[in-house]
C-alpha cells in the first residue's frame, strides 16, 4: 500500500472528529495516571527503605553508624521484616492493573461505564453498585484532554503532527495534575517528554535539532542558576529537581526563545493563584504553590500561540 493510501485510511484518526474522541480516551488514561503513578512511586520508595533497614556496614545499601549494638540491629531488622510483610500484603497495582473500579466498594466498571465522559454521564456521576459519588474532575480531565486535541489540530492543520503535538498536551496535563496533587514530578514522565523532544527534532518534525538541544540546556542551567541564587539568598529551598527537568523538556520541544516567555506566563499565573489561595487560607502545608502547573500551563500557551513557536524565532 502507498504512503498516500496509508494516510487516506488513517485520516478519521487526525481529523476533527477523531483528534477530539481520542483525546477523550486519552483523557480517561490520564486519570488512571495520576491516581496511580504516585502510588506506585511511593510503594517504590518504602521498598527501598525497606532494603536499606536490612542492609549491613559495609554493603552498598548501607548508610547507617559504622558500629551498631545487637538490640538495634535487632530493632532495625523486625521494622524492616513488618515493612517487607505489609508491602507484599498489598495487591498488585499497576497502570493497567487491576481494571477500574469503584475505590468504595470495589465495583468493577463494565465496559459501557467505563467510557470516556458518556460513562460518567450515564452513571449521573455515581456509583452504579453503591452509589458512590465520582468527582467532576474525572469527566472534565476527560473533556479538557479532548478539546487539546482538537485544538493541536486548529493550531497546526488536521495532520498526524496534530496527534504529537496532542501526546505532548497530555502529558504536561499528567504532569501539572500529579504535581498538584502531590508536589512530584516523576522522572518516568519529564525525562520520556525531554528525550522524545530531541528526538522528533531529529527527526524533523519540530524545530532544529539544534535549537532543541539548547532550548533543553538552557531550560535546565537557566532556572537551575535562579534558584541557586534565591536558596543562597533566602537560606531555604525554592523548588525541586522536577520542575528544573520539566523546563528542559519545554525547552527541547518549543526552543530557547520561548523559554523566557514561558516561564514569565508560568510566574504571573503562579503568583497570582498563590496571592488568591493565601487570601482564602488554603495554601497546603509550607505555605507554597507547586510550580509544575504554571509551567505546563505557561507551555501550553506558548505552543498555541497564534504564530506558534517559530515567531519567536525557534524553526526555520
Amino acid at each position: 500500500m502507498a504512503s498516500g493510501d496509508i494516510q487516506s485510511a488513517l485520516w478519521p484518526l487526525w481529523s476533527p472528529v477523531g483528534l477530539l474522541l481520542l483525546g477523550l480516551c486519552v483523557g480517561s488514561f490520564i486519570n488512571v495516571v495520576v491516581r496511580r503513578l504516585p502510588l506506585m512511586m511511593g510503594r517504590h520508595g518504602w521498598r527501598d527503605t525497606a532494603a536499606q533497614l536490612q542492609s549491613t556496614p559495609g554493603s552498598a545499601e548501607w548508610t547507617g553508624p559504622v558500629a551498631e549494638d545487637e538490640a538495634a540491629l535487632a530493632r532495625r531488622l523486625a521494622v524492616a521484616q513488618e515493612l517487607h510483610a505489609r508491602l507484599n500484603g498489598l495487591p498488585d497495582l499497576s497502570l493497567v492493573h487491576p481494571r477500574s473500579h469503584c475505590p468504595g466498594c470495589g465495583h468493577v466498571l463494565a465496559w459501557h461505564e467505563n467510557l470516556p465522559l458518556l460513562g460518567w454521564l450515564r452513571l449521573r456521576g455515581r456509583c452504579s453498585a453503591c452509589g458512590m459519588a465520582i468527582g467532576w474532575r474525572m469527566p472534565l480531565v476527560e473533556l479538557f484532554t479532548g478539546l487539546l486535541f482538537w485544538a493541536m489540530g486548529l493550531r497546526f492543520g488536521f495532520e498526524p503532527i496534530a496527534l504529537l503535538w496532542g501526546a505532548w498536551g497530555a502529558a504536561l496535563a499528567t504532569m501539572a495534575l500529579i504535581d498538584w496533587d502531590t508536589t512530584w514530578l516523576p522522572d518516568a514522565l519529564t525525562l520520556p517528554l525531554l528525550w522524545s523532544g530531541l528526538v522528533v527534532a531529529a527527526l524533523g518534525w519540530t524545530l532544529p535539532l539544534s535549537d532543541a538541544i539548547w532550548g533543553s540546556v538552557w531550560g535546565y542551567l537557566g532556572l537551575w542558576v535562579v534558584v541557586a541564587v534565591f536558596e543562597r539568598i533566602v537560606g531555604q529551598e525554592a523548588m525541586g529537581g522536577g520542575d528544573l527537568k520539566l523546563l528542559a523538556a519545554l525547552g527541547a520541544w518549543l526552543g530557547p526563545a520561548a523559554l523566557l516567555p514561558l516561564v514569565f506566563i508560568a510566574s504571573c499565573l503562579g503568583a497570582v493563584v498563590g496571592l488568591v489561595m493565601k487570601s482564602q487560607g488554603v495554601l497546603r502545608e509550607g505555605r507554597f504553590v507547586p510550580f509544575g502547573p504554571f509551567l505546563a500551563l505557561g507551555g501550553a500557551v506558548v505552543a498555541c500561540w497564534e504564530a506558534g513557536p517559530w515567531v519567536l524565532g525557534v524553526g526555520g
